[in-house]
């Protein structure tokens, strides 16, 4: 496994926040850089603390498979709604 810094450096999108120390900071870049949704590293990363992981993947692979998706954050939230039964906007301000 690789450290955090390396795996950083090898982003390719350089606007990325820079004080990234936990894993699931880095996984929440990884699915803003995924989506091509890098206006909102903050929320991606919030999710990846407070969802399961699991959820996450099944969405992000949905949304990868969804290839004519104008959005494709758009997608991944909607399947993440859908695969949780309930609202992310919801859960995200309890």
């Amino acid at each position: 496994m690789k450290s955090i810094a390396k795996a950083i450096a090898e982003v390719k999108f350089k606007n990325r926040p820079k004080n990234i120390s936990k894993e699931f900071q880095m996984y929440g870049v990884y699915l803003a850089e995924s989506l091509q949704d890098i206006k909102h590293y903050s929320l991606y990363i919030k999710l990846a603390k407070q969802i399961d992981r699991r959820l996450l993947e099944e969405a992000l692979n949905f949304t990868k498979g969804y290839t004519s998706a104008k959005s494709k954050a758009k997608v991944f939230m909607w399947k993440l709604q859908q695969i949780k039964g309930y609202s992310v906007d919801n859960h995200l301000t309890k």
